[in-house]
């Protein structure tokens, strides 16, 4: 007699695999260059005391200025020298100009301390002022005439000077002119370098100073 088999097909249900990757979410994309490349320069200087310890440290100038460059190359492209853009109050964060470290680091001798460090910018009036303020009430100012040039360049001459106390003012005859490219401008930081080769990190100053 013939054996008949029969096979019953029974249909599956196969549970489709979890393709989510919580490792490979949007929130964990690494930063984009021009962000990496700005916080590595604030952590390089954040210790740095305006520049001042940086004096002493070739090896840390030399990490500062490479970053500098690093972030220069991510902003060769654009615009540093609009008006919207570069008219502000602006706030020492770190430099290499000898001058203005001196007067930080001596204030002490002439019984006082340096308080912020501006430089305040309006380019539709052509104008910039470099001010270090000694609180409560001290201030040395310098005043200058500005002309853009090109897209990250502003040529500067220097008009007047002036020591003010509380109740006092002495001025200074201003000399002096040249030039500073911001190679890097955002809505929190901009980051020049001048003709003699001196580097200057500055943000944008909760508040506008004004003589």
């Amino acid at each position: 007699m013939a054996t008949t088999c029969c096979v019953i097909h029974l249909p599956l249900t196969v549970k489709p695999k979890n393709t989510t990757n919580t490792r490979c979410s949007s929130s964990s994309k690494p930063p984009p260059p021009q962000s990496s490349a700005k916080q590595h320069l604030l952590t390089l200087i954040s210790d740095q005391h305006r520049g001042l310890k940086t004096q002493t440290d070739s090896t840390k100038r030399h990490a500062i200025i490479k970053a500098i460059d690093a972030l220069a190359i991510l902003g060769r492209d654009t615009i540093t020298t609009s008006s919207s853009s570069l008219s502000a109050t602006w706030r020492l964060m770190w430099t290499t100009e000898k001058e203005q470290l001196f007067i930080i680091d001596k204030a002490s001798l002439f019984g006082t301390v340096a308080g912020d460090v501006l430089q305040v910018i309006d380019v539709d009036n052509n104008c910039l002022s470099n001010v270090i303020t000694f609180p409560p009430h001290g201030v040395f100012f310098v005043r200058s005439d500005i002309e853009i040039v090109s897209s990250q360049r502003v040529d500067f001459r220097f008009t007047s000077a002036v020591l003010r106390g509380k109740d006092w003012e002495f001025p200074l005859p201003p000399f002096g002119q040249g030039w500073f490219e911001n190679v890097y401008l955002d809505d929190d930081i901009r980051v020049a370098k001048d003709i003699r080769g001196d580097y200057l990190v500055v943000d944008r100053a909760p508040y506008d100073w004004k003589e």
